[in-house]
């Protein structure tokens, strides 16, 4: 397996690719921070990586001790390699990317999981006529990606009510098309997360969410480390996660008031503060919830995750579900 280690011209850094509001200042450096690379699977200018975005803009890495660099990644499952292959300490992911990776041999856990429900929503419009997954059958629905796992999810969606992928038009069409579709009807709904759902409701057209969290158990974000990093720097990790889901749990107490933190640390939603406090408020409401500990994994859920995984050929053998996460590091 192929990995490329990133150059310094790789690193985002907030100061250069997000506006100043997360420069670091003399005072910081003079502190002798650890420098740390954190790999997100997107450009972090998404509210989904809202709890990151705000440790970092409240100064919570700051307080941990932590000096951090963003660099970004082609989507969880590079992540997932990247992070496995020590090519960065710690990335984002979505959960089920060690399901994927683990069994072709990429050491990496799950260190922290934002939030104990699904991260996919089905968003539909409301002239389609579905309320529920059964209701797909012989309709056009969107996904950004075949590979990726809101893709993966829909199909678990449309599982649960005996549908397979030849009973529902599934259009691939990128990350800005999955919305548009929507918003022009081409397509019924599309598999989504709550920061495609703005720009939809955004052009006048009123859509219904119908929460895979119903009916499949697919789950959130979460922090990948490898097996190496958590034997080599287990304080690290627990000081690191600790300050990620403070960014989480300031989301889930006011979404509002976040949101608009927000806005002023990724100047680039100013203008479109609605946007991110709907999304907000979906994600402190439809995803975060549902752990007696915040960030940690539930295995049942996980172990049911990978049964369908396997199911559908997505994986060709089972990882036991102790190796693909850790909860010693949220606790």
């Amino acid at each position: 397996m192929r990995h490329t280690r990133f150059s310094r011209r790789q690193i985002v850094t907030a100061g250069a690719a997000f506006g100043a509001g997360l420069l670091a200042a003399p005072a910081v450096r003079a502190q002798s921070l650890e420098k740390l690379t954190y790999l997100f699977p997107a450009p972090p200018v998404l509210p989904a990586f809202g709890p990151i975005r705000l440790a970092q803009g409240r100064g919570y890495f700051k307080e941990a001790g932590f000096d951090v660099d963003f660099v970004v990644g082609r989507g969880g499952v590079d992540v997932a390699k990247q992070v496995g292959a020590g090519n960065a300490p710690l990335g984002g992911i979505v959960a089920d990317a060690p399901i994927m990776v683990r069994g072709n041999g990429v050491p990496v856990k799950m260190v922290c999981l934002f939030g104990g429900r699904g991260f996919m929503q089905l968003v539909v419009r409301e002239d389609s006529g579905i309320e529920k997954p059964a209701d797909l059958k012989g309709k056009t629905i969107s996904t950004m990606s075949y590979q990726d796992t809101t893709f993966y999810a829909l199909l678990g969606l449309m599982a649960s009510a005996g549908l397979t992928q030849n009973d529902v038009d599934v259009q691939q069409v990128g990350p800005t098309g999955v919305w548009q579709f929507v918003a022009e009807g081409k397509a019924q709904g599309m598999a989504g997360v709550p920061d495609w759902i703005p720009p939809i409701t955004a052009t006048g057209v009123k859509v219904r969410v119908i929460p895979t969290e119903q009916y499949f158990p697919h789950m959130g974000q979460a922090i990948a480390a490898s097996d190496d990093m958590i034997k080599q720097k287990p304080d690290m990790i627990r000081k690191f996660v600790h300050a990620s889901l403070r960014g989480m749990k300031d989301i889930m107490d006011n979404p509002d008031k976040t949101a608009e933190e927000f806005v002023t640390i990724v100047p680039e939603w100013k203008g479109k503060e609605a946007g991110v406090k709907f999304a907000f408020n979906m994600y402190a409401k439809d995803v975060y919830p549902g752990q007696k500990v915040l960030g940690e994994v539930d295995p049942e859920r996980l172990s049911k995750l990978q049964d369908f995984y396997l199911a559908k050929g997505f994986i060709q053998k089972k990882t036991p579900v102790s190796e693909l996460y850790t909860n010693e590091f949220v606790k």
